[in-house]
This record gives C-alpha cells, structure tokens and sequence, in this order.
C-alpha cells in the first residue's frame, strides 16, 4: 500500500509539473524582452518565491543542511537546462520546443541504464519508442525551416531534465527546491553579462513575474515526483507538456502546429495514457 500509495503521489506530482511547464512558452513568446532578460526576471521570481516558501514552512536550514553534491549537480544541470530552454522558444516554434522535449523518454532511459544500471520495463520502452518515433515525426515537418539552433537547444534541453530525473532516481534524499532556486540565482550575472534585463518594460514585467511562479511550482513538482518513480517513466509522464504546450499556443498566440506536428503529439499522448494503464499496481 505505501509503494502504490507512493507512486500515485508521483504521478500526480509530474503530471501537474507538466502542465504547468507547457505554459512556458506563451510566457516567453508573450513578451518582446529578449531571452535573457526572461531568464534574469524570471529567475529572480523564481528564486525569491521559492526561498519565500522554504522559509515560511520552517524547511530553509533542512534544506541546506541536505544539499550535497547531488544536490549541486542538479543545480548546474537545471541552470544549464534553463539557459538554454528560454532561446529554444526565441528561435524556434512553442510547438517544436514541446515536441523534441518528448524525446526525453528515451534519453532518460539510456542515461538510466548507462549510470544507475536502471532497466526500463518492457512497457516504459515501447512507449517511449513510440514517443520518439513521434517526435521524428514532427521535426520532419520543420525541416529547412531555419529553426535549427533552437531546435539544437531545445534538444540540450532535453538532455539537462533528463539527467536531472536520473540524479534524483540515483539519490532520491536530494533536496528539491533549494538547487530549483539556486539554479536560477547562477544565471543572474550571466544574464546581466549577456543582455540588458534592466531595459525590460514595465508592462511585461507582472508577466515575467508570474513567469517566475509558474517555474518554481514546475520545478519543484518535477524534482519531487522524479524521487518517487523510475526515471524512464517519469520522463515519459513529463511528455504530457507535448500536446498542450502546442494547444496552448494555438489558443493564446496563434501558433498553428504543423500536420506533423498534431500526428506526433497524438502519438505521444496515446503513449503516456498507454503505459500508465499498463503500469502494474504496487509499481
């Protein structure tokens, strides 16, 4: 009872992180200010609200006192993740940055099984294969469109978060918002170096906040779902940010997905639902 009892509280935990990271686009996309003074705002928002929730609930010093070096390989490994997500969507469609993340099934799976030795079960691999078969899909339909470099860094992306899940699944004592909030503090001086977040509008700037909110609550969902289940499957359930990151975008930017695109999101959805109905009970 407490294994399932554990598992379905990570499920749930990783599917609200991935509905709520599928709005990051329309954030991004939503305001002019370039990529790094949306990384820098919404790093400060961020940060300041998940210390603020650390700090009100007595568990700031707990924090500290459990950040070891597992802890600090997640914190470069989001910062890095990060630094080049927000781009991704700068220089490429909301659509195919939420698509190619879909591949993080299967990279979470080979990194699983290359460092911790984590075999995905038989129905954790044929849905992830299914999932990357999706996501070839759809990037046959963005071929030739100039949008290489943010595919390329929606790809490093996805290999970040990744490995990420696969450090938690390794540790699964590592803290969980702490190295979410300091990730977004070591990109602050970067941002200052590289851009001029100081120049941001002050109407975009309510935006880019909320922005912040929605990263920290995504962040630490994710982190905390990741530690109770394996790797594999938490990747494939974060795919859920796939189909309604391009909905999203449809709806609120006008983006039309690609043919492709709804083909190989339709795949990837079926292959969630797919292997959680085929997950067995007590997993």
């Amino acid at each position: 009872m407490q294994a399932k009892s554990t598992r379905t509280s990570g499920v749930v935990l990783v599917v609200i992180s991935a509905f709520v990271f599928s709005t990051a686009g329309i954030f991004t996309n939503g305001v002019s200010t370039d990529a790094w003074g949306v990384i820098f705002w919404r790093g400060v928002a961020a940060a300041a609200f998940t210390l603020a929730y650390l700090m009100l609930r007595g568990q700031l010093r707990s924090e500290l006192a459990a950040f070891g070096k597992p802890a600090l390989l997640v914190t470069i490994l989001m910062a890095a993740g990060t630094a080049a997500f927000i781009p991704a969507f700068k220089l490429s469609s909301v659509a195919n940055v939420a698509l190619i993340y879909a591949a993080a099934p299967f990279v979470t799976a080979a990194l699983s099984w290359i460092f911790i030795r984590e075999a995905p079960s038989r129905t954790v691999l044929i849905a992830s294969i299914a999932a990357f078969a999706g996501v070839l899909i759809i990037v046959s339909g963005s071929l030739g469109s100039g949008a290489i470099l943010g595919d390329a860094l929606a790809l490093f992306m996805t290999l970040m978060m990744s490995a990420t899940m696969v450090v938690y699944r390794k540790h699964p004592d590592t803290t969980a918002a702490l190295p979410a909030a300091l990730s977004s503090v070591v990109l602050l001086p970067v941002a200052l170096i590289f851009g001029a977040p100081m120049l941001v509008s002050g109407g975009e700037m309510p935006i880019l906040v909320l922005f912040g909110l929605v990263f920290a609550v995504a962040s630490v969902t994710l982190s905390e779902g990741a530690r109770r289940l394996p790797s594999a499957e938490t990747a494939l359930l974060s795919t859920l940010e796939v189909p309604l990151a391009p909905l999203l975008a449809l709806l609120i930017l006008s983006e039309i997905p690609s043919v492709q695109g709804i083909i190989g999101g339709a795949i990837i959805l079926i292959a969630v639902l797919w292997s959680q109905t085929r997950a067995p009970k007590g997993a």
